[in-house]
């Protein structure tokens, strides 16, 4: 028994002791030194429970720790009592089983020693497999508990025995089953057994080839054959059984018949024979049909017309009879290859066809398509019926013989050509499209309806009485006529021809020209016949002005300002109107606003306002002068204008523009700006506590006179100066006080210009030589 365990520190020798739990027996003691980390207890009984206790031990044998288990010892080493080998891949052994054993390994190795096989088995006899054949094997068992394993048995030498042969049968007929193999390595002999299926009768051969033919066996019957190889000891081998069917017999073909339904077909009966797994019908022509359940098939389709012969082979694993002998049938006759129509004169029609193999009369029906039948039987291969305009006539021909007809026959339509349309009708839908009506006509499947123009051909073709004929051209004259057609037959060409005239071109306008304030000349495209009237139409917002002509333009008069027009041109003849042409809009200019005004702000500056005028986004003022002028471009009735001089006369002139950049110019009476205010302005004082205002002044005729105002903290004062005077003097009541001093002009109209510059100053009492001017100019004056 082997003990492990883990080192103790400080442990310098170790003692293990195994005791049998019975208490029956000797203990077995062992030492060990302090490294080791296992022991082995020698000389313990097999099969047998101990109690195993480890202590360890110190310099002076003190013991440190103790620990305590138990174990089982492995059971006794069984014995082989035989071993042998009755398949190739396998060896039995048979041993003795010993107490105390759970279970056995049985190992088999090579004779060079290298391991093959070990199988764990339960008890006595075990059989190895997955060897080699005939190949030697040394084999030994051992028995196993909870407690380990046994040492192994003494070993025995065992060969396995040689393969079976792999059979390979076929039948080569009704009586031969013939079996092959391929030679089995260390085989000298081979040995093949047969037995019938459900019989105890058989058959044992010993042969050295390798192949047998048995013969003389029954048809469809199973066979089983056994086969085995000996070696050259005479020790037989495996053994492999494979079962052959023979092949079946020929079967009796017992009748054959031709039936019609959806399609012709034969049925053919046979008697059912031994071993037949399922039949095959043949035919001469290479048809055949099936069967495994029933003793007949179906053979479908058949060929009309036909004279073949049919036979029967039964089948089976082992492969086909031979064929029944041959029965011979007939089908009826084929339906004419082709068949026409020829209609040699109006009315007069006759079918035809090709003759049909195996047909001995024919009956031809001919329906026409109102529901009258004829009936014609004759061995020839035509027959004559009276044949009217406008119909559609169905012929059918059907061969017969002694099986009967085909039930399924070719049907030959012929349409005899249909007659010219009554009531034809033409009428314009629009200035390119003609719509064409008429009456249905018999036997017409399709109208082809032409319209002709000199050079110019358009096909129209529909199956209703009804056309409309497009992208035609505008002011022209065609030729219109509607042919009835039929498929098989073609079109009728000799329907008379019926005239219309379109609708006249379109005109374009080319140009419009403004000849006064509200009157323009438009100028177009006369692409129609002469004497065509065109309509020039002006279309507004809230008004319409429309004038005619015959030549190239015409005038529309009497048009607001401020508006926008859709000009449009249109055609007329006694064929209709013309689409209108593509409009031009014409945009008169901008209305002039009623009314402006212009007021000073400032000697320089005026501000003049207007009223909207109608159609204009922007508005450009001109005041203009001799000595230059000033402009202002806006979009609103008010505009503030600079560098404007005094004194000065000025014309008015006013420009609305339109969106499109029409302009009006309007002109309004002038405007004459104010005097200029004088400059230089002075204050002195003056003897008996007067004060005199002193000025420069460029005069013009307007200019009467000047007012002079002083205003100061204790009074003020008012001055009017006659013209041409270029002062004034102001009587003061109390000296030293600040004035503030307004000069201005005073126009021929009696009103002051109230925007000249005030001036302030300090004005000191008598015996002071000093004055202060306190506003802009920085001026001083004594």
């Amino acid at each position: 028994m082997t003990v492990r365990w883990t080192g103790h520190t400080g442990a310098t020798s170790y003692k293990i002791t195994a005791t049998p739990k019975n208490s029956r027996g000797h203990s077995f003691l062992a030492q060990f030194s302090g490294d080791s980390v296992m022991g082995s207890v020698n000389s313990l009984s097999p099969n047998t429970v101990y109690t195993v206790q480890l202590e360890a031990m110190d310099d002076a044998l003190n013991v440190l720790s103790t620990a305590e288990t138990e174990e089982t010892t492995a059971p006794e080493v069984p014995s082989i009592v035989q071993a042998y080998s009755k398949h190739s891949d396998s060896i039995t052994v048979e041993f003795t089983e010993v107490a105390g054993a759970t279970g056995y390994s049985l190992r088999a190795v090579l004779q060079s020693g290298n391991f093959v096989s070990e199988t764990t088995v339960t008890s006595s006899p075990a059989t190895v497999v997955g060897l080699k054949p005939y190949t030697n094997y040394r084999l030994s068992v051992t028995s196993i508990n909870s407690g380990g394993r046994s040492q192994p048995s003494y070993p025995i030498k065992a060969r396995t025995v040689v393969m079976a042969p792999k059979l390979n049968p076929t039948s080569p007929d009704d009586d031969t089953i013939l079996v092959t193999w391929s030679p089995v390595e260390y085989a000298i002999l081979y040995t093949l057994c047969i037995i019938q299926q459900g019989s105890s009768a058989r058959l044992k051969v010993n042969t050295t080839d390798h192949n047998m033919t048995f013969s003389d066996l029954e048809a469809g019957t199973t066979y089983c054959i056994k086969g085995a190889a000996q070696d050259s000891e005479g020790h037989a081998g495996d053994d492999l059984t494979v079962c052959q069917i023979t092949r079946p017999p020929t079967p009796d073909l017992v009748h054959v018949q031709v039936t019609q339904g959806g399609s012709l077909s034969i049925v053919v009966y046979w008697v059912p024979v031994q071993g037949a797994e399922d039949y095959v019908a043949w035919t001469t022509n290479g048809q055949n049909c099936k069967n495994t359940a029933s003793n007949h098939c179906y053979i479908s389709p058949v060929g009309c017309g036909q004279n073949h012969s049919v036979s029967v082979t039964a089948f089976n694993s082992a492969g086909p009879s031979l064929p029944s002998p041959p029965a011979d049938y007939v089908t009826y006759p084929c339906s004419p290859d082709d068949i026409w129509v020829q209609e040699a004169q109006a009315d007069n029609c006759s079918v035809m066809w090709d003759e049909v193999p195996l047909a001995e009369f024919y009956m031809a029906f001919i329906k026409r398509d109102d529901g009258t039948e004829k009936l014609c039987n004759t061995t020839g291969t035509s027959c004559h019926f009276l044949c009217v305009c406008g119909y559609t006539y169905l012929t059918s021909i059907f061969p017969y013989n002694q099986a009967g007809s085909s039930p399924f026959v070719h049907v030959q339509n012929y349409t005899t050509i249909p007659c010219c349309p009554q009531g034809v009708s033409l009428q314009s839908v629009s200035t390119e499209t003609l719509e064409i009506t008429w009456s249905p006509v018999k036997g017409s499947e399709l109208y082809e309806t032409t319209a002709k123009q000199v050079d110019e051909v358009i096909r129209c073709n529909d199956t209703a009485p009804v056309c409309a004929l497009s992208d035609l051209r505008c002011n022209s004259v065609y030729s219109v006529v509607v042919s009835p057609c039929s498929e098989l037959r073609g079109c009728n060409r000799t329907c008379k021809p019926h005239t219309h005239e379109t609708a006249p071109c379109s005109p374009e306008i080319l140009n419009m020209t403004q000849f006064n304030e509200s009157s323009y000349r438009v100028h177009f495209t006369t692409p129609n016949a002469q004497n065509t009237e065109y309509a020039i139409t002006a279309t507004g917002r809230y008004d319409r002005h429309t004038c005619h002509g015959r030549n190239t333009s015409c005038d529309i008069t009497r048009l607001p300002c401020g508006s926008t027009y859709e000009v449009t041109a249109v055609a007329t003849t006694n064929a209709g109107r013309s689409l209108p042409g593509y409009s031009n809009i014409l945009e008169t200019g901008p209305c002039c606003p009623a009314s402006m005004n212009v007021s000073q702000v400032t000697q320089a500056m005026t501000n003049v306002t207007w009223f909207v005028g109608r159609g204009a986004r922007s508005y450009i003022v001109t005041l203009t002068s001799s000595h230059g002028y000033a402009k202002c471009h806006t979009m609103d009735i008010h505009c503030l204008m600079g560098c404007i001089s005094c004194s000065t006369n000025y014309s008015v002139t006013l420009e609305a523009i339109s969106n499109t950049g029409h302009t009006s110019v309007c002109k309004y009476h002038g405007f004459s700006s104010s005097a200029c205010c004088p400059t230089n302005v002075k204050l002195y004082r003056w003897a008996n506590n007067s004060l005199r205002v002193y000025w420069h002044s460029s005069w013009t005729p307007q200019i009467q006179e000047h007012t002079v105002e002083l205003y100061g903290t204790a009074a003020n004062y008012t001055c009017l100066a006659a013209a041409n005077s270029k002062f004034c003097d102001i009587q003061e009541e109390r000296c030293g006080d600040v004035y503030t001093v307004v000069a201005a002009p005073v126009g021929p109209n009696g009103i002051k210009v109230n925007f000249c510059q005030q001036r302030t100053y300090s004005v000191p009492c008598p015996g002071l030589n000093s004055g202060i001017v306190i506003s802009r100019g920085r001026r001083s004056i004594k």
